[in-house]
């Protein structure tokens, strides 16, 4: 890790690197594009012809009916999992799917104006493909991560593709009861998923990580099939001045495994923790060789000259984890994918079972959205219903409005209904008044 400090004749320094680390994101995908669009472009024009040959060219496999994964194939790696194993990704899914419940928003309805009734309904989308990586690790809890906030949204239709699924990925899918699960991955799969073959119906969204092949598909096919998000490398963030080496260093080994490329951050005021952070950091990757490649390359500790400049470092971040001393410091923190709080909150708790997503946004657009989450997986419809007394009471200033904007067809078409709701309006206001003087004699 290198040692940056935010003072003296480091700070040009300093600057320049978090004004580059600020435009991190997307660069890399411009190399691999190319080849990207020749596989999206032909999958699109030939379906499973092209589909099935590169399955087999980068996927291994023999032919279609190797493609899609049965239930029995499920239900079989379910029985081989661990009792113990079985056990944990059901209290993990039994958390993800509780914070998901949690988080669904509601169908609602008002009427604050007399007249009119406004509100949302909310829908689920028709299908979703759930992409699960199976590159250095079995990722399993990727699946439940994607696929367990679709269920509770109500997607009627939840695809999983993986290239090559592990046995417990394929538990896992049992475990959710997914019924339709392809043997698949890469670029193509992205493209068969988001414009669909005979084999492959196409879906609504694309969610899940996936390497830079699979991140340049869905910037492509961005604009024919939703997706959650471009994920990059993962980072991760820890701004602190109370933890201890060892908690901090350990999270920091334990994000930088994930990938050569993954960012690890540690930001304090205190010079005495950072070098003890970098030494536990030394000594705690010496034995994994993804991480202390990653750690060589993109391994940090800023030490800030006060407490707010270490705080606006890290809104500049805006790092998909982050972890702080206490819950004072929510107060403060503006950009972050999501916050583990205190020395307790090991960072791998939330890849795992904590229950909100661990499918999070990288590259720096943590200034702009959260995490997945089964908002996600829903259209917010909005309603509005106007009777003629609202018309009466909103219609002439929409109508000025349309003016300013010079659209008279608007205007006339407000105005045409104007005279017969206050006809309207003054018929029904005798009754009222009727009304309310029965109600003053009874009482």
């Amino acid at each position: 890790m290198k040692l940056i400090r935010i003072k003296g004749r480091g700070v040009r320094a300093a600057e320049e690197k978090l004004t580059a680390l600020e435009r991190r994101g997307g660069a890399a995908l411009d190399a691999v594009l190319p080849v990207v669009r020749r596989i999206v472009q032909d999958v699109r024009k030939r379906g499973d012809r092209a589909l099935l040959k590169y399955a087999m060219e980068f996927d291994g496999l023999a032919g279609v009916d190797a493609v899609r994964i049965t239930p029995e194939e499920m239900a079989a790696a379910w029985e081989e999992t661990a009792p113990a194993l079985r056990e944990s990704l059901q209290t993990a899914a039994e958390q993800i799917r509780a914070f998901a419940v949690r988080q669904l928003p509601e169908s609602w309805s008002d009427a604050e104006q007399d007249g009119l009734l406004t509100g949302q309904l909310v829908r689920p989308l028709g299908a979703v493909g759930c992409y699960v990586p199976s590159g250095r690790h079995p990722l399993p809890s990727t699946l439940l991560m994607t696929a367990i906030p679709a269920q509770v949204a109500g997607v009627p239709r939840v695809v999983a593709v993986s290239p090559k699924p592990a046995r417990e990925t394929l538990a896992a899918a049992h475990l959710l009861g997914i019924r339709e699960f392809y043997r698949l991955g890469g670029a193509h799969a992205v493209a068969a998923l988001a414009y669909g073959t005979a084999m492959v119906p196409r879906v609504d969204k694309i969610v899940g990580p996936g390497n830079l092949y699979v991140t340049a598909a869905k910037r492509l096919v961005a604009f024919d099939c939703a997706i959650d998000m471009l994920a990059g490398p993962t980072e991760i963030v820890i701004t602190s001045d109370r933890g201890t080496a060892a908690g901090i260093a350990s999270d920091l080994v334990a994000q930088a495994e994930h990938d050569p490329e993954a960012l690890a951050i540690f930001v304090t005021t205190r010079a005495d923790l950072a070098k003890e952070v970098m030494a536990e950091v030394k000594l705690r990757s010496r034995e994994n060789a993804v991480a202390r490649t990653a750690l060589g390359r993109n391994g940090l500790v800023f030490v800030a000259g006060s407490a707010e400049e270490a705080q606006r470092i890290t809104n500049r971040l805006a790092p998909e984890h982050l972890t702080v001393d206490s819950g004072k410091d929510l107060a403060w923190v503006e950009n972050a994918g999501s916050v583990f709080v205190g020395r307790w909150s090991a960072q791998p708790m939330g890849d795992y079972i904590s229950g909100p997503n661990h499918t999070l946004p990288t590259g720096g657009m943590a200034r702009v959205r959260g995490g997945l989450s089964v908002n996600d997986f829903v259209k917010l419809i909005t309603v509005q219903e106007y009777g003629a007394e609202g018309m009466y009471a909103l219609g002439p200033q929409a109508a000025l409005l349309a003016e300013a904007e010079g659209l008279t067809g608007h205007a006339e078409a407000i105005r045409v209904r104007l005279a017969p709701a206050l006809r309207r309006t003054r018929l029904a206001a005798p009754k009222a008044v009727r009304a309310r003087t029965s109600r003053r004699a009874r009482g």
